[in-house]
């Protein structure tokens, strides 16, 4: 079985889903196909069915996010320390070309969020990262060619 790296929030966030399916989508899908039932023949019943399929749904996100929280290595990031780039780390770069400030925290592959400026330790960003240090600049392959970043700080948040 192999061991999936996350952080404790990305863990949280995998317990607290896996609960609110539990107890509030289940319950809700099972009284939904209880009242669909009651309204007679299920052939042609699309409540039925649509509750049905929603169920299928829930359960695999449920068997999911249990394989995963099994597979899980949890890194404590506030125990982690030093001006390498590794697994957790948050790193501030500078894109050479535009200048422009950006800050990614490298975690594991189910909790990467752009948005949320989390990116995948398997990214090509994030691999290029790993092992630099403030002052080193990382090349990375995108699809409109080579872009260059410059690390300028790395810290453990």
């Amino acid at each position: 079985m192999e061991k999936v790296p996350m952080t404790a929030g990305g863990y949280q966030t995998l317990d607290d889903e896996l609960k609110r399916l539990k107890t509030i989508e289940r319950p809700s899908v099972i009284a939904a196909i209880g009242e669909a039932r009651a309204h007679g023949d299920l052939s042609e019943n699309a409540e039925y069915h649509a509750a049905k399929e929603r169920q299928g749904w829930i359960e695999g996100q449920i068997a999911e996010i249990e394989d995963r929280m099994a597979r899980a290595q949890v890194i404590d990031v506030s125990k982690l320390s030093g001006s390498q780039v590794k697994f957790g780390a948050s790193v501030s770069v500078i894109d050479e070309d535009t200048e422009e400030e950006a800050r990614y925290q490298i975690v594991g592959e189910h909790e990467a969020n752009v948005k949320d400026g989390k990116i995948s330790i398997i990214s090509p960003l994030a691999r290029a990262m790993i092992g630099k240090e403030p002052g080193d600049v990382v090349e990375v392959p995108t699809p409109s060619g080579g872009k260059s970043y410059e690390i300028t700080k790395v810290e453990w948040i």
